[in-house]
């Protein structure tokens, strides 16, 4: 007989974690993606501590499929997974299952494993400012022998996170994603569920289905709609809507800045802070907000019967 509270655990509970450590490893991407040098110690404990949980995470999902059959009671079990030690986990999982990563998957493991239990709070003590800044010490440590580079974090002169910086550390996760993960469907094919099926469309699925560690698909495609927007937007209600609202005045930057700034907004506030400026300077209700806002919505403007010309006072 099937113990429920066992099959709920493992099928659903577990299958939530899958999709949790997947947010947890996209977010750490992302962060390096946006990432410009590595001058700033909270971009780089950013990194760390989101891809130290991701993994983590997905370790120990591993780790009860495979040895939650064998455990002699529950409280032990549960109790011998109260640890954040990256390699630990890893050799656990290495008793029971083939795994083949190398050197750097390890090292890198280890990195995260003296980020996670000596790093993380480091900068609550006092004694810390006297020294260098250890997360972001050992990232740069880490990436600079595996890469053989020197890396500077003095303004103006910081080294910045070229592409092969961010190429490198994408191809040791997802090696580490992806080879777990895979253990884990495998572990869910034997045990008959279906703890390995993951979301379409979120985070988990860029990470676990697609393999994707970087964001250079996200960034084509943004550019290849915006293209053909601008070029080619088709005359249909969308289009009217588009005509009835007037642009904002801008025109302090270069054309290519605002593209620029748009795509990537989370690093350059240049245009946001001359939007703001515009809608103050001009005195602009919500209404425009909100009508603005439908853009890129789910809202469907073929249904719109009657478009109501925006009206600035």
């Amino acid at each position: 007989m099937i113990n429920n509270s066992n099959y709920f655990w493992k099928n659903f509970s577990l299958g939530t974690e899958l999709q949790v450590s997947g947010s947890f490893i996209y977010n750490a991407i992302f962060t390096l993606e946006n990432m410009q040098t590595f001058y700033y110690e909270e971009e780089c404990f950013e990194f760390l501590y989101n891809i130290s949980v991701g993994l983590e995470r997905l370790q120990k999902i591993a780790i009860i499929l495979i040895e939650h059959e064998e455990s002699e009671t529950q409280e032990e079990f549960e109790r011998s997974l109260i640890t954040h030690n990256h390699l630990l986990l890893l050799n656990r999982i290495k008793k029971k299952r083939k795994l083949n990563l190398g050197k750097q998957h390890n090292k890198f493991l280890s990195l995260l494993d003296k980020f996670y239990n000596s790093v993380r709070y480091d900068r609550y003590s006092l004694s810390s400012v006297n020294r260098p800044a250890q997360d972001q010490r050992g990232l740069i440590d880490f990436i600079s022998e595996e890469l053989n580079i020197e890396i500077k974090t003095e303004l103006p002169i910081s080294t910045g996170v070229t592409p092969n910086i961010r190429k490198f550390i994408g191809k040791i996760i997802g090696r580490l994603a992806v080879d777990l993960y895979e253990l884990i469907k495998r572990e869910a094919y034997r045990l008959q569920i279906n703890t390995h099926e993951i979301v379409y469309n979120s985070k988990a699925f860029k990470i676990f289905i697609a393999k994707e560690f970087d964001f250079s698909k996200e960034k084509l495609m943004q550019r290849e709609v915006c293209l053909y927007l601008l070029k080619y937007l088709p005359t249909d209600q969308l289009n009217r809507f588009i005509d009835s609202i007037e642009p904002l005045n801008f025109g302090q930057l270069n054309t290519n800045n605002y593209f620029e700034s748009m795509f990537n907004y989370h690093k350059d506030r240049q245009v946001m802070d001359e939007m703001e400026y515009l809608y103050e300077e001009n005195k602009i209700k919500y209404e425009r907000v909100e009508n603005v806002m439908l853009l890129g919505s789910d809202t469907n403007f073929d249904h719109f019967d009657e478009i109501n010309e925006y009206e600035e006072d």
